[in-house]
């Protein structure tokens, strides 16, 4: 049964197209991977289909009554609302319901006989959905799913503009579950959760009976969970049945076939051209020649896509630092209230430490707090001599006006335009993409304008925080490559365990000594 009908999109921003006569069907259970490289308009697909954003071109069409759960990367909560509030809101339609059900009742007293049967058959039906969906038990469904997502412990009368990302994204998680929606469609759904959320969020995917859209560019995760993929690349959405690696050895295979056929017809359509014109003008010849010119002129010219840029990060060296790049002594981390014990940590120069734990534990505030951008409730924090530290950010400003060229302009004044131009194209980024707004890129492109800025200045530390949040699976590549050939010192904030592991040569693990229950 089809869940979802898509037929002929076709969609753009001013002259750049995003796609072009795009189709996708969703059947009842299936499990689908919506891949593509950052800026290919995957988070753009989920806006049409979801009617935040109508397409230039095409037809959308759901089953009836079919309920979608979407968790949008760019979701805002409002100040003011609870953790509590945000999961009970899950069940806004059914207080509606509820609502109607006790208008029937009313109205019951004064209907004829025709109206009352008709009026029982929706009381019954309104009953049986309130039933199905857990109305009589919302206090305890909303306890048991903050249980299981580590909430209930952060208090579910916490002010959810007060929580981390990672923390807000298992808020949205758990309303989504609450739902039960018959579709949901997730948009990057691990990024900002740590490791034991994300295999807890596996699981429920893998048992999950309705059928789900995933964006996301977490390979292992997505490998586990799907069984269709669907591929978003130079315009086109293309199927196919299996899993992430299933999916990669036929497009390649798919991808050596066309290029085979590619380079034949290239070499007949140049033996024709050179047979017209080198019999065209001969009256003995010229028959042929018009005939070789028809088969030409009828010919279905195969066309190979335009390769995507693939990013180049090369980080620049600073001069030589310091033996201790820092030292702290009894650090204790925190805003109103300690985040965690007291810390006596030291990192010396060309060492690489992971960051890990649970999402909200401290450790973003921990590498804000040894490079001085907030202040320890105690303690001390020693920094080297001849530091260059170049700092990533897990989150960027949300509505960037700047072109990228004017972002990476305003940070390097004495570069050329060809210069600024050059550094961005080396990030991945096309001439299009140049040229537009931070604001309108996808979260992996302004994550590259981001990455360009940080590469073009010369460094001997780096803190990154989550940095590889939104990449796509070259970008990732890439900047693994990066930073395994970068000379200098490395605090990094990951929950990627197959992208750090490689890099680093010590973990620490954050929930040793916080304070803080998650």
């Amino acid at each position: 049964m089809s869940i979802l009908n898509v037929e002929h999109l076709s969609h753009g921003f001013g002259d750049r197209a995003i796609f072009e006569d795009v189709s996708f069907r969703l059947l009842k259970g299936e499990h689908i991977g919506l891949i593509g490289a950052n800026g290919e308009g995957k988070s753009t697909f989920f806006n049409i289909v979801t009617g935040k954003l109508q397409p230039d071109e095409g037809k959308i069409e759901w089953a009836k009554n079919t309920r979608i759960g979407y968790l949008d990367q760019h979701t805002v909560l409002e100040k003011g609302m609870t953790i509590r509030d945000v999961l009970k809101s899950a069940f806004f339609y059914l207080f509606e319901l509820e609502e109607k059900m006790n208008e029937i009742c009313d109205h019951l007293g004064e209907a004829d006989e025709n109206e009352m049967n008709s009026l029982m058959e929706e009381l019954g039906m309104i009953q049986d959905t309130l039933t199905m969906h857990d109305f009589y038990v919302i206090g305890a469904k909303v306890e048991e799913v903050a249980r299981a997502l580590g909430l209930l412990d952060l208090g579910l009368d916490r002010d959810v503009t007060d929580l981390s990302g990672g923390q807000r994204t298992r808020i949205l998680l758990g309303k989504l579950l609450l739902e039960k929606p018959d579709i949901l469609l997730l948009d990057e759904p691990t990024n900002y959760l740590d490791e034991e959320h994300i295999n807890w969020l596996k699981r429920y995917l893998t048992e999950y009976e309705n059928a789900f859209v995933l964006i996301s560019h977490d390979i292992p995760f997505l490998d586990e969970v799907v069984n269709i993929i669907y591929h978003m690349e130079n315009q086109k959405l293309d199927r196919y049945v299996g899993s992430y690696a299933d999916f990669q050895r036929v497009y390649e295979v798919k991808k050596s076939q066309l290029e085979a056929a590619y380079k034949r017809q290239q070499q007949e359509i140049s033996q024709l051209k050179d047979f017209v014109a080198r019999n065209k003008a001969r009256v003995s010849t010229r028959n042929m020649a018009m005939s070789r010119q028809k088969k030409l002129d009828k010919m279905d010219v195969i066309e190979l896509a335009a390769e995507r840029p693939k990013p180049e990060f090369h980080f620049k060296q600073g001069r030589t630092p310091g033996k201790f790049i820092f030292e702290t002594k009894d650090f204790v981390i925190g805003y109103n209230e300690p985040l965690s014990k007291p810390l006596n940590l030291t990192i010396e120069r060309g060492q690489k430490v992971a960051l890990t734990g649970a999402n909200g534990i401290g450790k973003t505030t921990l590498i804000r707090s040894i490079m001085g951008l907030l202040k320890p409730l105690k303690g001390s924090c020693e920094l080297g001599e001849n530091l260059a530290i170049g700092y990533f950010e897990q989150e960027s400003a949300g509505d960037n006006r700047s072109t990228c060229i004017e972002e990476v302009w305003s940070e390097f004044p004495s570069f050329t335009q060809y210069e600024v131009r050059s550094a961005l194209a080396k990030c991945g980024l096309t001439t299009k993409h140049i040229e537009s707004q931070v604001r309108v890129l996808s979260g992996g492109e302004q994550a590259k304008v981001r990455l360009c800025k940080l590469i073009n200045r010369e460094t001997n530390v780096l803190m990154l925080d989550e940095p590889t949040n939104h990449l796509d699976v070259d970008a990732k590549d890439a900047l693994k490559q990066a930073l395994n050939e970068y000379r200098g010192t490395l605090l990094l904030i990951c929950h990627e365990p197959e992208f750090y592991q490689d890099i680093v040569q010590e973990v620490w693990d954050c929930s040793r000594w916080t304070t803080k229950i998650v």
